[in-house]
């Protein structure tokens, strides 16, 4: 098995290939299926990520998902907070990704789905990060559903997992829906 820092290397050279089209191509087919979802159908509180550029994007599918309350995360400390989504109130946070610019929290425990990214993710759902444990603290704290988006080459054989990782319940990559 890789080790976490391999598994983050391959992939890290991999986005590096990905052309602007790719990268919209491979959203627009994870968007479509996430959308088709019953769970997404369902739940009403909804916390999204604000894609930096080397992420599965999500900044394009934001406006498509106002008929639900959505909900982003903010850096605050080693912990992310969540926030209501409001496009004209965004200011870069921490680690330059657009975050709310309010202190106005919602508790996560509240939060019925969560749409989370990842460096990688195997067929067994295990999601492996950037390192700094945000989303895991976050997500041990929810009932949420969890579903991990990613591109085709972050779902790999085996992620080295740790007792304070949390699996996601779905993981959607453009040509695979893992439930």
């Amino acid at each position: 098995m890789c080790s976490k820092e391999d598994i983050r290397k391959s992939i890290r050279q991999k986005k590096k290939l990905l052309s602007s089209e790719d990268k919209l191509q491979a959203a627009e087919l994870v968007f479509k299926q996430l959308f088709q979802l019953e769970q997404w159908e369902k739940a009403n509180r909804v916390l999204v990520y604000h894609s930096l550029p080397d992420e599965l994007q999500t900044i394009e599918y934001l406006d498509k998902m106002l008929s639900k309350e959505l909900f982003l995360p903010k850096v605050d400390g080693d912990t992310l907070k969540i926030v209501a989504y409001d496009k004209s109130r965004l200011i870069t946070g921490a680690y330059n990704i657009l975050e709310p610019d309010d202190n106005n929290y919602f508790p996560v425990e509240d939060i019925e789905l969560i749409i989370i990214p990842g460096v990688a993710f195997d067929k067994q759902k295990n999601r492996l990060g950037r390192g700094k444990g945000y989303y895991d603290k976050l997500l041990s704290n929810t009932n949420a559903l969890k579903i991990g988006i990613c591109y085709d080459f972050q779902l790999v054989d085996e992620i080295p997992t740790d007792a304070h990782d949390i699996k996601m319940d779905i993981v959607i990559a453009p040509n695979c829906v893992i439930i």
